[in-house]
């Protein structure tokens, strides 16, 4: 197949391709630079200029495709800069589901989030929401993928409890740390998207997808200090206490958590990924054990 793809340089993005490479698929990928885009240097990957938040951009980007790969997304934004969850969640995939539609790319596969839902509380969730209900009021032949904490050599989260904890053994957990989440690999996921092109019986289906095991916060934080061989002592922060602070700082790139953020951890991030697993036919990589493989290295 020849599959186009949004999102393709980012961290599960790039997975995501090297797995259809794999596969034997050919790819198209929009990118708003050509150069430098991190992409495995392969002929069968094309480049196409462009902005998922411009749909004029778009404008014969998918002929000739079989299927659509949407993977664009951010986990906080930057209003000053045009980056923000309504624009890159809602509008892009407005204009990605138009296009498909209008160049005959009936084949539409969704990255959404765990947690998303008519009545979310968060902004982050409110806007994946309609991205979702824009993909499945279309005329597409869709999928839809809600995974939890994802996890690879490049993720953010792990990667920045990591750091924390090469620094200093004391490390604040917001409120309780008993919210539970069901991290999934990386590479896991990727296999879903590109199993699903050839997976009939997923047209029309929404998928949970998480790891084989659900831990706590403070359960993840102990992996992750095990993983290190360091020690780790929790300070446990009233959340009531934190907000201001993080509203005062969250407008920095360089400071860690956002409110939005803050608000979908304390939810907690849990799903049951027994029907993801079985219709993908997935080996579903351990937490403890996956990430021990990019720490330690």
């Amino acid at each position: 197949m020849n599959v186009f793809v949004t999102g393709g340089t980012g961290f599960v993005g790039r997975e995501v391709v090297t797995q259809l490479l794999a596969a034997g698929h050919d790819v198209r990928c929009l990118v708003r630079r050509r150069a430098g885009s991190g992409l495995p240097e392969d002929k069968r990957i094309t480049l196409v200029g462009g902005d998922v938040t411009d749909s004029a951009t778009l404008t014969d980007a998918l002929l000739g495709c079989d299927a659509v790969i949407n993977l664009v997304g951010i986990i906080r934004e930057f209003p000053r800069q045009g980056i923000t969850f309504t624009r890159l969640h809602t509008e892009a995939t407005r204009n990605l589901v138009m296009a498909a539609e209008s160049q005959q790319v009936s084949r539409f596969i969704q990255m959404s989030a765990n947690g998303t839902r008519a009545d979310a509380v968060s902004a982050y969730h409110q806007t994946k929401w309609l991205a979702e209900e824009a993909v499945r009021g279309a005329a597409l032949q869709w999928t839809i993928f809600r995974p939890s904490l994802i996890f690879g050599r490049d993720d953010q989260f792990v990667n920045l409890l990591a750091g924390l904890l090469r620094k200093s053994p004391l490390l604040p957990i917001i409120g309780s740390g008993e919210y539970r989440l069901t991290p999934v690999a990386v590479s896991d996921i990727a296999a879903a998207f590109v199993r699903a092109l050839t997976t009939p019986e997923s047209i029309g289906q929404l998928y949970h997808c998480g790891g084989p095991a659900t831990f706590t916060y403070n359960e993840i934080v102990d992996l992750v200090a095990a993983a290190l061989g360091k020690s780790v002592w929790k300070i446990h922060l009233p959340p009531a206490l934190l907000r201001p602070v993080v509203a005062l700082l969250e407008g920095f790139p360089q400071f860690p958590l956002t409110r939005t953020q803050m608000l979908m951890l304390l939810e907690g991030n849990e799903c049951d990924p027994t029907a993801w697993r079985s219709a993908f036919d997935l080996q579903l990589a351990p937490f403890g054990t996956g990430i021990c493989d990019y720490l330690i290295a």
